[in-house]
């Protein structure tokens, strides 16, 4: 596969999943754009890596809860770049509490990153995409099955999972294709936020191919879906875990 002088974006790409996303489409051409919310440190040596690798790169930051962030990240990358290819709606927050121990402010802060964000980026998005662009969201298994801790995250991955079906057929008249990935337990700096760190450590080495997954598996996939030859996959959500989920 090559994205030679493809122009992709990243939401949340300077660490974790998000960071090898960016690398693996560098590594194929593709220039790179990425977005991150205050870590100054891990955003400057992602853009070191993808420098390195022959590409241009530019990092923006932007809180994806200000719509008005939103609007001028893609200003940005036309004046920039012109165009964009593919957008990889990445970034993801929450507040890892049980529903009755959740504040209105933890579900807006939760909802307005997880779901209201990945509309409008795919909104704003589309007015620069040529034909054969792709959208690809990022949900987890939390959307439909009920996880410790994760009412807000997962009920916010459930309605990006309805997003993208919606924003499939909405958008096919300007023949962009529009699917999500569902990544399973994979140890980031993210499970450092979660009360029950350790259960989901061991949980993310508990699937059929004997060994854990790892973001470069997300990756490969997020890859295949922005391929002609994945043209025919619309609006589905596939699952990478390893086979973890037909074990519980």
């Amino acid at each position: 596969m090559s994205f030679n002088n493809k122009v992709v974006l990243i939401t949340g790409g300077s660490r974790g999943i998000g960071k090898q996303i960016a690398l693996n489409f560098a590594q194929q051409g593709s220039n790179i754009i990425f977005s991150y919310l205050k870590d100054h440190k891990s955003a400057k040596e992602t853009e070191e890596e993808i420098l390195q690798l022959g590409v241009q790169c530019l990092k923006i930051k932007a809180h994806l809860g200000d719509v008005e962030k939103i609007k001028s990240m893609f200003k940005t990358i036309k004046s920039k770049f012109g165009k964009l290819d593919i957008l990889i709606n990445n970034a993801a927050s929450g507040i890892h509490k049980k529903a009755e121990d959740l504040s209105e402010k933890h579900w807006d802060w939760t909802m307005n990153i997880n779901s209201k964000a990945p509309w409008l980026c795919a909104i704003e998005a589309s007015k620069i995409m040529p034909k054969g662009s792709k959208i690809i969201n990022i949900t987890s298994q939390g959307s439909q099955r009920v996880l410790p801790y994760y009412f807000s995250v997962g009920t916010s991955k459930a309605a990006l999972e309805a997003i993208t079906r919606y924003l499939a057929v909405e958008l096919s008249y300007k023949e962009i294709a529009v699917n999500a990935v569902s990544a399973g337990y994979i140890y980031t700096d993210a499970l450092e936020h979660f009360p029950n760190k350790s259960e989901m450590i061991e949980a993310s080495k508990n699937n059929l191919s004997n060994r854990p997954i790892e973001a470069n598996d997300i990756a490969k996939v997020i890859s295949f879906l922005c391929t002609k030859d994945a043209e025919m996959i619309r609006g589905q959500v596939i699952i990478v875990d390893g086979g973890y989920s037909l074990n519980v």
